[in-house]
């Protein structure tokens, strides 16, 4: 408790606006949770790096969780509230592996109309991952999707036919082909699609910038615009895209940014 206290008023001195509070995961791919004080009136609105971040009504408090970019540096970082006041935290450090495999090398060396198609498809997907939907939440627990073995991949340094990649912005869970997915809580579908990379994909927009998302699909069962509850069907676990094998590439993100979906999920006994 007393080394708690000491680190809260060391970033009050440095000049942070509100006290911050945060929680083991602050880290990159984590969560940075604030405190932001007592949940009276309207909830604060908070922003990082220009990106809306998500509040919660926690037992009475108002709580910021921040997703933090894998690309995040350790060391401080801060949130602005909309009167200009700021809430600091600290980014920890947290080591990731490295993952080597073997794929089509056309997925490795795009052609002119492949890079075309994924340029385009860009566009589409950052749409999806950052949209913005203000509805009221007191928690941000999900459901597993499918059960069956989860890797620890998120965050891995991915080398594809022994070429640098971005790190690993998802969790893999080793399910047959046909296996049937379901939304870990509920929300909207925002966007569907058979993508270069990700195969058939869908996106879940659980309000305040908390996003699902669901690759290399062997079916959609979802429309762009419907409403799914915690629970409900949304398409069956497949082998499409970039991929070695069936599998369910499960992704999370708050404010943009890919967060560890093990952070989010009940741990497996």
């Amino acid at each position: 408790m007393m080394l708690r206290f000491l680190f809260t008023l060391l970033l009050v001195l440095a000049g942070a606006g509100t006290a911050a509070d945060t929680q083991s995961s602050s880290w990159p791919g984590g969560l940075a949770y604030l405190d932001l004080g007592a949940a009276t009136g309207e909830a604060p609105v908070v922003e990082f790096s220009g990106k809306r971040v998500l509040v919660l009504n926690d037992d009475g408090r108002w709580r910021a969780v921040v997703g933090v970019p894998l690309s995040a540096e350790v060391g401080h970082a801060s949130v602005t509230l909309a009167d200009g006041s700021t809430a600091a935290f600290v980014i920890n450090d947290h080591a990731y592996l490295e993952e080597h495999l073997k794929v089509a090398q056309s997925y490795v060396s795009l052609s002119e109309e492949n890079l075309a198609r994924y340029q385009r498809e860009r566009k589409v997907i950052d749409a999806a991952l950052n949209n913005w939907r203000d509805v009221p939440l007191a928690e941000i627990a999900l459901n597993s999707p499918v059960e069956g073995p989860r890797s620890s991949s998120f965050g891995k340094r991915r080398f594809f036919n022994d070429e640098p990649r971005n790190p690993h912005t998802g969790m893999d869970i080793a399910v047959p082909e046909g296996t049937p997915i379901t939304a870990p809580r509920g929300g909207i579908i925002t966007a569907t699609g058979d993508f270069y990379f990700n195969g058939n994909t869908v996106f879940i927009d659980h309000g305040q910038g908390l996003v699902t998302m669901y690759c290399h699909l062997s079916e959609i069962g979802v429309e762009k615009g419907q409403t799914v509850a915690s629970g409900e069907t949304i398409g069956l676990v497949g082998k499409t895209g970039r991929v070695t094998g069936a599998h369910l590439h499960f992704g999370s993100y708050l404010n943009g940014n890919a967060v560890d979906p093990a952070l989010l999920l009940p741990e497996k006994n």
